[in-house]
Formats: C-alpha cells, sequence, structure tokens
C-alpha cells in the first residue's frame, strides 16, 4: 500500500505517551500510530454498524430487497 504523509500535532502528554509505548515496544512512533488507528477504525464500524442497526429497527432506515433495486435499475441478475 501507498504511503502518505501527515502532520499531526499531538498533546504533550500524549506524544510522550507514544514516545514511552514505541520505546517499550521496541516499535516505531508511526508503527504504534497505525496500528491505534487500525484498532480505533475498527470500533468505529461498529458504533456505524449498530447506529445502522437501531436506525432500520425503529423504520428510521430502511433495507431494500436487492431484487428490486436491480430491476428498479435495469440491471439483469
Amino acid at each position: 500500500m501507498a504511503t502518505v504523509k501527515k502532520l499531526l500535532s499531538l498533546d504533550e502528554g500524549i506524544a510522550k505517551e507514544l514516545e514511552n509505548v514505541a520505546d517499550a515496544l521496541h516499535k516505531s512512533q508511526k508503527e504504534i500510530v497505525e496500528n491505534a488507528l487500525d484498532f480505533y477504525f475498527d470500533y468505529t464500524d461498529t458504533v456505524v454498524a449498530d447506529k445502522i442497526t437501531k436506525d432500520i429497527k425503529s423504520g428510521n432506515m430502511r433495507v431494500l430487497d436487492a431484487e428490486d433495486v436491480y430491476n428498479e435499475l435495469g440491471i439483469e441478475i
């Protein structure tokens, strides 16, 4: 996967903790941040899925049958 450079500003305490964790695990700060973001995005996927489920159950969002959507779009299956 391609690498993209990002400039981050961190709270001093977070930056120090990042440095300490990276040193303790013998990993780069980049690896620690990437792993942390990966875990966070997995967590937010769950939060979003839970919200969608709640919206469907409450009637605020509806689920369409795939065959109906394909027919409406003129897609043969």
